[in-house]
């Protein structure tokens, strides 16, 4: 049997859009452990695809979208890598970036300016999932400068964060809160923190499970993807604080691991199918990261679902994704090729 040759990948002219702060250098620093630099992320992605074949340019962005048109001039890019978290510091900022692009026509990776929007607001995805019936935890929204009443369905313990800040940015072990005293402190912190809306959360005790989903009319799930704490002192809540996402040395010493989720046939079935289904409800495109707690029971909540989740080597979705035996190249390949084909207003 003839062994099918492997099509070359064209050679495509790409700007990395990345945060002012991050933009990578061609190379690592000597004798500097890579998982712990801000840039992570950007340098994987641009080392890979320049290692893929195509001409890439870093572009970095604070407040103002005339470095993409300079770039865009100086470059004649055929498509945009979208790194970017926030414009002007703003986290609801990063949708307007995505629309600048699309009003300039250069086709870009990763979610759509409506699907951000929605997505990004913890609460707003919350009420549009529980009108389909969708499991998500009880919750209520705490806007800035309002005293802090709780309404009388919501039932401790709750989880307390921002409702438009990703990252686990103000999360610890204190945002679980067993009084109306501790809420308005926790409530009070998150606004300082933040400078956002609070949300508080029912806490839903279980397994933590993400779902990562690539594609933009065709969806397809990669493998379910567990983050477990071995070594968690007990009576502490087993949640992704910001210790536990951004602090190597802290996840050492509650030995974080996250690895395939190990989990029956009809569950996996299940996972699969509502996050396609959350997925197109929440208009996203490009690729997603849906985030899960499963009780024992085996009900599944969705927590949060996240456009353009971490897209570093070896993190949750590119490790997820290697599972089913798609390598980290190839896969930011899928998503460049996404890119292109994505059609505005389509999803």
């Amino acid at each position: 049997m003839t062994k099918k040759k492997k099509q070359p990948v064209r050679k495509l002219r790409v700007l990395v859009l990345c945060q002012h702060d991050l933009v990578p250098p061609d190379a690592l620093p000597e004798g500097v452990a890579k998982e712990t630099l801000r840039w992570r992320t950007e340098y994987d992605v641009v080392s890979t695809l320049r290692a893929l074949g195509h001409d890439v340019y870093p572009v970095g962005l604070y407040d103002e979208t005339d470095v993409i048109r300079t770039a865009m001039q100086d470059h004649e890019p055929h498509v945009a890598f979208n790194l970017i978290e926030e414009f002007d510091r703003q986290p609801m900022f990063d949708q307007h970036v995505v629309s600048y692009l699309e009003l300039k026509r250069l086709p870009y990776t990763g979610c759509n300016p409506r699907g951000l929007t929605i997505a990004k607001d913890k609460a707003l995805t919350k009420k549009i999932l529980a009108y389909h019936r969708i499991n998500v935890p009880g919750f209520g929204v705490f806007p800035q400068n309002r005293k802090v009443r709780r309404p009388a369905r919501l039932r401790f313990p709750l989880l307390v964060k921002s409702v438009t800040v990703e990252g686990s940015v103000g999360i610890s072990q204190a945002s679980i809160v067993n009084t109306d005293e501790k809420l308005a402190e926790r409530v009070d912190f998150i606004h300082r923190q933040t400078n956002s809306p609070a949300i508080a959360e029912e806490f839903i005790e279980g397994r933590e499970i993400y779902v990562g989903v690539i594609g933009n009319r065709l969806l397809k799930t990669y493998t379910p993807w567990e983050l477990e704490m071995k070594k968690l002192p007990e009576g502490t809540a087993n949640i992704a604080t910001g210790k536990v996402k951004w602090d190597p040395k802290y996840q050492e010493r509650v030995g974080l691991v996250t690895h395939a989720a190990q989990v029956e046939p009809e569950l996996r079935r299940r996972l699969e199918h509502l996050s396609k289904r959350i997925y197109r409800l929440l208009f996203l495109s490009g690729y997603g990261r849906l985030d899960y707690r499963i009780r024992d029971d085996g009900r599944i909540y969705l927590l949060e679902a996240n456009p353009n989740p971490q897209i570093a080597h070896h993190e949750d979705f590119a490790d997820s994704a290697e599972d089913c035996g798609v390598r980290y190249g190839p896969l930011l390949q899928k998503i460049l090729s996404l890119g292109l084909s994505y059609e505005p207003g389509a999803v």
